[in-house]
């Protein structure tokens, strides 16, 4: 089934993020997911959810997910993400 990482985030710190938005690509590609929505800034049409920007991700199926969130080569883009935005991410299934 279908799975979707959906990442809400605000950017702190933006030439200390670029390394993490040239290198994430790759990873994202490397366990087969690709972008649906890329840093868009979305417009809230219905109640008080307050995002700056959004990343969806979809993958073939959860495990594609979680290994791309898992992938050890991975970790210091993650950590470095962490460090230079404030992001909060989901996980979730579609209905295939």
């Amino acid at each position: 089934m279908t799975a979707y990482l959906v990442l809400d985030f605000s950017i702190n710190d933006l030439r200390g993020f670029l390394p993490y938005v040239e290198a994430i690509p790759a990873f994202i590609e490397k366990h087969g997911g690709r972008y649906i929505v890329r840093g868009a800034e979305p417009t809230v049409m219905e109640g008080d959810w307050a995002p700056e920007r959004l990343v969806i991700l979809e993958f073939p199926a959860r495990e594609n997910a979680e290994a791309f969130l898992n992938d050890p080569d991975a970790q210091s883009l993650f950590s470095l993400r962490h460090r230079t935005t404030n992001s909060r991410l989901v996980l979730v299934e579609g209905c295939d």
